[in-house]
């Protein structure tokens, strides 16, 4: 019953908070305005990151223990930064090394004070605990990485979410199962808020969530998801909740904001452009050219995070040798029938629109008022 009041707090406190948010921003046309690469058609309050940090914060200190409290306090604080780096960008554009700044500093609070990190690859390729500094290094780029791979695919009503809540709640469930306490619950909290977003965040949207709360559920998914790679993988064998392919397991849980960057960014370097440049060609761009819509979009890409989910639990008793490749093809694999079915669907739609152009009038070569040679004969006449 303390759990389900905790996610129950959380969830009525984004509820009633959000609604209050959504008329303020429209009083102060504090509004997302669509054009460009948006995909929107009107006018839609942003920045519902807010409510849902504000949500977060309120219900972890009305209901987690102190000794809970003490155990996530960097983690809060980092998270906190990480939410006024989003909200400033919302304001006022901040450049790309200013957000990067203050999500490295975040990121130094919970590596350094927290002691959450990537120490070791658990046996795959025959590796074990990692040389200090590499372990940092690779904590560092894995964090941030995550982070804004996730905000990428802030795209589409309902879609970021969707995929954070699945993901929350198997590492709610997770920690809560192997003692973690603090950190099930604050994942738990977490699943509430969200849970309360979509609410008004479901096609067609009322609010969007912004950099506010893109920046922030992604920095809060890459700490949980690499504390999730590391607790796992110094679990005891016979601990009944032990995956014992930790590397793969936490690739299986952010797979769908991993394979997007990667594919998009290799797309971009392919056909000689920036892989930073914006464009539309985003996973959710090709499933709504197929003729889905926001909703359904998010709904699939629900369907294919938890079909990763339940790889984990499938392979539970394999390793990351096996485990490791299997993601990654299954993901190639979806990738390239993405890629397939969408280009064959843009071509029936084609073949199916309304023959429009076939219709236009034929250009008619007029002959000129003064023929040629009657023209010559003129000029010479001139001369």
């Amino acid at each position: 019953m303390y759990i389900l009041f905790t996610v129950l707090t959380a969830f009525l406190i984004g509820f009633l908070s959000m609604p209050v948010l959504i008329s303020a921003f429209k009083k102060m046309h504090v509004l997302d305005k669509p054009g460009g690469r948006k995909i929107h058609k009107s006018e839609t309050p942003s920045m519902g990151g807010i409510v849902i940090v504000f949500s977060v914060l309120l219900t972890a200190f009305l209901w987690l223990d102190l000794d809970y409290l003490v155990e996530i306090r960097y983690v809060i604080a980092a998270l906190a930064l990480v939410f006024f780096v989003g909200l400033r960008d919302d304001l006022v554009d901040l450049s790309p090394f200013q957000k990067l700044g203050g999500q490295f500093v975040a990121t130094f609070m919970v590596v350094f004070m927290s002691d959450i990190r990537i120490s070791s690859l658990y046996g795959f390729m025959g590796i074990y605990e990692l040389p200090i500094l590499i372990s940092y290094g690779l904590t560092f780029i894995t964090i941030i990485g995550l982070t804004n791979a996730f905000n990428l695919i802030d795209g589409l009503d309902g879609l970021a979410g969707t995929i954070s809540v699945l993901t929350f709640g198997f590492l709610g469930w997770w920690f809560m199962a192997v003692g973690m306490e603090a950190f099930g619950l604050f994942s738990l909290i977490l699943v509430g808020s969200v849970l309360a977003f979509l609410v008004f965040n479901w096609h067609p949207a009322k609010i969007f969530m912004g950099d506010t709360g893109s920046l922030s559920l992604g920095f809060a998914l890459s700490i949980l998801t690499i504390l999730f790679i590391d607790a796992n993988g110094h679990l005891a064998s016979v601990n009944p909740w032990k995956f014992n392919a930790p590397i793969a397991s936490g690739m299986a849980l952010m797979i769908v904001p991993i394979y997007d960057t990667v594919r998009i960014f290799a797309r971009r370097i392919r056909r000689g452009r920036s892989p930073f440049a914006p464009d539309k060609n985003h996973v959710h761009h090709f499933l709504m050219r197929m003729g889905l819509g926001h909703d359904k979009v998010a709904l699939t890409l629900g369907v294919v995070k938890s079909f990763f989910i339940a790889l984990i639990f499938i392979g539970a008793a394999y390793s990351d040798y096996l485990m490791l490749p299997l993601i990654i093809f299954t993901a190639v694999l979806f990738g390239a029938r993405l890629d397939s079915v969408t280009l064959k669907r843009v071509k029936e739609n084609a073949k199916s629109a309304p023959p429009v152009l076939q219709n236009r009038p034929k250009r008619v070569k007029h002959k000129p008022l003064i023929e040629r040679p009657v023209a010559d004969e003129m000029h010479m006449s001139n001369n």
